[in-house]
């Protein structure tokens, strides 16, 4: 790094240059931090000739016209003209005039008079053997590449003054391709069709048109040719990264406890940084800013939390930082893992069981956690707040109480043990423990129904390898009676096959398929069962609440055959109790969801034969009245549903 900031000093020292240099490298590698604490202050504190060196630095992003940078040169050029302000600026560590305060200064300095009356040192402001021009994030501007260029040689052309451009060339050379991209489709598109290469077959279509606008919009033909007239260096920005984490760190001086942490653990977050595999400062910068509140509001709720978990909260919320914010992965790749024990399932399939649909968060976790041993590593309130932006306090204290118990493994079960842990990591001592306990918790029905059946695979899995001494048709008899306990206090699994699926790798094994089989009966019987507690909770509201009946029976009922679930002789009770109008809406109702849903309503069409059936008989004999005619048009209307289901299947 020093040979680079005495490669850009010789240009500097040079006695005649009609050249510009240029330092390349990639967004938040710390290039302006590099400009600001290592070339500056030595520039300005050259002096040749009996010349201090004076530096001009403008930011070009944003710019929209080139009129923009003639008003910052021209008020970064005058404030140093203004005596009582370069004594502020001197007294306070100042470089260079806030952009705001810029907006406020005196309009009397644009017309040749600064802040103090003095009228404008024109020999000062004409000088420019002096100056040094620094311009920034070049590929940020929003106005033509070559424009900007253009201009900028007019000062070192002419003017021969010492100017140096940062920016990052990669993504100048997108941006030169990207511009106007349906403009140029639609252009080369017509030339093509108006020479006659359009319907030709000789070469694919896209490679035509993007053959054509490279022709004819050449725009990194143009910048090569300019640059290579303006820059007579361009030199490859390598930080030290060490060196500017370092810098980094000295902001958080003030908060004696945070830094005192972050000072002891420098290797990590440098490690977590390369791992990341960008040399983006600007995203690490940003995740250090989130450790900080994270950090304080874990010392104020909770001050005793274990230190290797503090760690682990660090090296996670630098890791998912760059992962999302580096563009690595979408959002909502942690999106669906709603805690530390989900993660390390998903782990535990992975590896034991050779899952890779679970691919990319094993690799993030051997990654980033490689060589760094921590039993909790997934925290759900840094991901939300990495995220979102908000920091979710009832997810974090949820998240905290379980670390608080969980941290120490001994204290978990031994089923979660086997879910959330590899099982190598336990001892040979204790495995024969855990496996029992595991028997005995399943036994009792202490397992929830899916985690039944993986741990049940990890079972077939340790009798085939030899660790455990029980044979499969033993094991098989005590999880199926265990599941059959369980199931009194479960609830249906929405979502069974495809968590199932996740569950089961490679061929499945007779013992396999017995044990999903009973867990499918078990779960269709719980659906049953939700069902028909929904169903009874929704159809009492008819006729005394109908308005919360439409409302529910609009959210929760139109896609799924509800009536299956409930008594057609109870319903036709109610329905009969209803208003005159209630019975024209539930019928508009029932018409407008079987159009819809045909499909998905179709198991209940029995009893809705046998509605139809119940309120024929009902009606039969009786004096007409509107009720009765209501009625009929209702009983009509079943009847249309149900030709609706014949016709299907014929």
């Amino acid at each position: 790094m020093e040979d680079l900031v005495e490669s850009i000093l010789d240009y500097v020292r040079a006695d005649y240059t009609d050249y510009a240099i240029m330092i390349n490298g990639e967004w938040g590698s710390g290039k302006t931090y590099f400009w600001n604490n290592k070339i500056r202050n030595k520039i300005e504190s050259l002096q040749l000739n009996g010349k201090h060196y004076t530096t001009i630095y403008m930011s070009l992003y944003g710019i929209s016209n080139l009129e923009e940078i003639s008003k910052k040169i021209f008020i970064e050029t005058t404030q140093l003209m203004d005596k009582n302000m370069k004594k502020y600026m001197n007294a306070t560590g100042q470089h260079s005039i806030p952009e705001y305060a810029k907006t406020g200064l005196d309009m009397a300095n644009l017309f040749g008079v600064t802040q103090n009356g003095d009228k404008v040192d024109y020999s000062k402001f004409f000088s420019t053997e002096d100056k040094v021009l620094c311009f920034d994030d070049l590929e940020r501007a929003n106005v033509d590449v070559i424009d900007i260029l253009g201009y900028i040689n007019n000062f070192v052309e002419h003017d021969h003054i010492k100017t140096i451009i940062i920016c990052n060339e990669k993504e100048l050379s997108t941006k030169l391709k990207s511009t106007n991209i349906e403009m140029k489709t639609f252009i080369a598109t017509y030339l093509l069709d108006k020479e006659g290469d359009l319907s030709k077959t000789d070469k694919p279509m896209v490679e035509k048109i993007q053959d054509k606008i490279e022709y004819v919009f050449d725009k990194a033909n143009d910048y090569e040719r300019i640059k290579e007239k303006l820059i007579g260096e361009t030199f490859e920005y390598q930080p030290e990264f060490n060196y500017i984490i370092n810098g980094i760190l000295m902001r958080y001086e003030s908060n004696a406890e945070l830094i005192r942490f972050l000072r002891e653990n420098t290797n990590y977050i440098i490690s977590t940084f390369n791992k990341s595999g960008t040399r983006n400062l600007r995203i690490l910068k940003h995740a250090l800013n989130d450790f900080k509140k994270i950090f304080e509001m874990v010392n104020k709720h909770y001050p005793d939390t274990n230190y290797k978990v503090l760690q682990t909260m660090l090296i996670f919320t630098i890791a998912i930082s760059f992962e999302i914010k580096a563009g690595k992965i979408t959002k909502d790749k942690f999106v669906n893992i709603l805690d530390n024990e989900e993660y390390k399932s998903i782990l535990v399939s992975s590896r034991v069981l050779m899952d890779n649909r679970q691919f990319y968060i094993k690799e993030f976790d051997n990654n980033y956690y490689y060589n760094f041993k921590s039993e909790y590593r997934f925290f759900k309130f840094i991901e939300i707040y990495v995220r979102t932006r908000i920091f979710d306090m009832k997810t974090f204290k949820k998240n905290m109480e379980v670390i608080i118990n969980t941290v120490d493994t001994q204290k978990l079960t031994g089923y979660k043990r086997l879910l959330t842990e590899e099982y190598w990591k336990i001892s040979d001592d204790q495995f024969p423990d855990v496996i029992e306990q595991v028997i005995d918790d399943i036994k009792k029905g202490k397992v929830q129904l899916l985690d039944t059946v993986k741990i049940f695979i990890y079972f077939i899995y340790f009798i085939k390898k030899g660790l455990i001494n029980y044979d499969i048709k033993t094991i098989k008899g005590i999880f199926f009676n265990g599941m059959n306990v369980a199931s009194l206090n479960s609830q249906y699994y929405e979502n069974a096959e495809q968590e199932i699926e996740e569950i089961i790798i490679g061929e499945k094994t007779p013992e396999i398929n017995e044990i999903l089989e009973h867990f499918n009966t078990i779960n269709d019987s719980l659906k049953d069962k939700m069902y028909k507690d929904k169903a009874e909770d929704i159809f009492k509201c008819i006729p005394m609440k109908m308005e919360s009946f439409y409302e529910r029976f609009d959210k929760e009922c139109m896609e799924i055959p509800i009536f299956k679930y409930y008594d057609p002789y109870q319903m036709f009770q109610r329905i009969s109790c209803a208003s005159n109008e209630d019975i024209v809406s539930i019928k508009e109702k029932l018409a407008d969801r079987a159009e819809k849903y045909t499909k998905e309503i179709e198991p209940e069409m029995k009893n809705i034969k046998q509605l139809k059936q119940i309120i024929d008989n009902y009606i039969k004999g009786k004096d007409i009245g509107i009720k009765i005619v209501l009625l009929k048009e209702f009983s009509k209307e079943l009847g249309t549903i149900l030709e609706k289901y014949k016709l299907n299947r014929l």
